[in-house]
């Protein structure tokens, strides 16, 4: 499985490739997209929507791993970011390219085993599952591979995800008839019949109504 993961920028989009084959990982290619701080914003994001797309052209992954996108204080930021993660998204969507997201949570525990691991940590840990002399930089590189180690440990259960999907998905059992009065009556009857002479009240099976 070749994965693409994605951590989205205005400024600078890491991206890292990886081949995720038999429990082992091959680093395809790795880098970032940086658009000039000077650039119209508008500019940026059709930047960044053309090399995403051309990425995606070339690289052909099979899955398009994204961090999910969470507010911080600085809302002008995050809306920006929101806007080039959107394009990004778009990009991976006009080219039929799954898209999958994580939290920044997920990814640590996948990574490192660790929810509250360090930077250092996750990012020492990408090094060595992709046999790296380095970590790679920018640091949003590094982020982005971590993203697609993510994602394809993910990989492995979401099979069991998609069947708990289809059961939600599929139609509920039909609900039964309303009795009528006269059925009603009769189980009425039924009910407070004494049994007859000789007849024996049938045993209740105590296992059966345990289960």
């Amino acid at each position: 499985m070749r994965i693409l993961g994605i951590d989205p920028g205005y400024a600078i989009v890491g991206y890292g490739a990886v081949e995720y084959r038999n429990n082992r990982f091959t680093p395809v290619e790795y880098g970032a997209i940086e658009t000039p701080a000077g650039r119209a914003f508008p500019l940026r994001l059709e930047q960044i929507y053309d090399e995403m797309t051309e990425l995606l052209t070339r690289l052909r992954p099979e899955a398009m791993a994204v961090e999910k996108l969470f507010f911080n204080s600085n809302t002008t930021t995050a809306i920006e970011v929101a806007e080039a993660r959107g394009v990004i998204l778009l990009a991976a969507r006009k080219q039929g390219v799954p898209i999958y997201e994580y939290t920044p949570l997920q990814v640590k525990q996948s990574v490192t085993g660790y929810g509250r691991a360090e930077k250092k940590q996750i990012m020492e840990m990408t090094r060595i599952f992709l046999g790296l002399e380095q970590v790679p930089k920018p640091d949003d590189t590094a982020d982005a591979l971590a993203m697609a180690i993510c994602h394809a440990h993910a990989a492995g259960s979401m099979l069991g995800r998609m069947n708990l999907a289809a059961a939600a998905e599929a139609k509920p059992r039909p609900a039964r008839r309303p009795r009528t009065a006269a059925e009603r009556l009769q189980r009425g009857k039924e009910r407070i019949s004494p049994a007859g002479p000789g007849t024996a009240r049938p045993r209740r099976n105590k296992q059966s109504l345990d289960l």
